[in-house]
């Protein structure tokens, strides 16, 4: 699946591994953090399969990194989004549908995925989670907002797949639309990369080291 398309021609997973690398330097250079990537090389991991990655490491956060685009050019920033079954406004509802077909995009059968377990105490331990990631997404609110423009209100809410796991404190950070020309010449460059880069490795250690 190779994401959005950018108006200058280039691919929405090329952006984001670069942005999810560049990032994992950072703070491995910190040494404070410890990283794990759900993949580092171009290939297609199924939607479910990142969130299985992420509990079978334990992982006490969860950022699922992508790059919009919209038939609207002007359309034009960053944004953050949290589970939610009920969309917080109509482009998280369209995002978040065609952001959940990236497994038919990449060839899966989902006849033969096991449906939801509607159990109180998943409901209950995603609903922890779900306060935690509200925390998270905050924090990178603040990091982000000095050298990032943003889509208007930063923090969305919308039924994404890859946020569903019931133990780990998730978000999705849309970096920019690919669509715009703005956003289309920073997210590619090593400029823009490595501020994105920062601002997340930032709020990262801040959320979970307390500073």
């Amino acid at each position: 699946d190779v994401g959005s398309s950018s108006i200058d021609g280039g691919y929405e997973k090329d952006i984001t591994l670069a942005i999810a690398r560049a990032t994992a330097r950072v703070l491995e250079r910190a040494g404070r953090v410890r990283v794990k990537l759900t993949r580092d090389d171009d290939r297609f991991i199924p939607l479910g399969g990142r969130v299985a990655i992420a509990r079978e490491a334990r992982a006490s956060l969860f950022i699922s990194i992508h790059a919009d685009s919209a038939p609207n050019r002007l359309a034009q920033g960053a944004s953050v989004y949290t589970l939610s079954a009920v969309a917080s406004d109509a482009v998280a509802a369209r995002l978040a549908a065609r952001e959940n077909k990236a497994d038919i995009i990449g060839g899966l059968n989902l006849g033969v995925m096991s449906p939801d377990v509607g159990d109180i105490m998943i409901d209950l331990s995603r609903r922890a989670t779900g306060n935690v990631s509200i925390a998270f997404a905050d924090v990178l609110q603040q990091t982000l907002s000095d050298q990032v423009r943003f889509r208007g209100e930063f923090h969305h809410f919308a039924g994404f797949v890859v946020l569903k796991a019931p133990d780990v404190p998730s978000v999705l950070l849309e970096t920019g639309y690919v669509s715009n020309q703005e956003d289309a010449d920073f997210l590619p460059s090593a400029r823009g990369q490595g501020i994105i880069a920062k601002g997340i490795a930032q709020a990262i250690e801040r959320h979970l080291l307390g500073e």
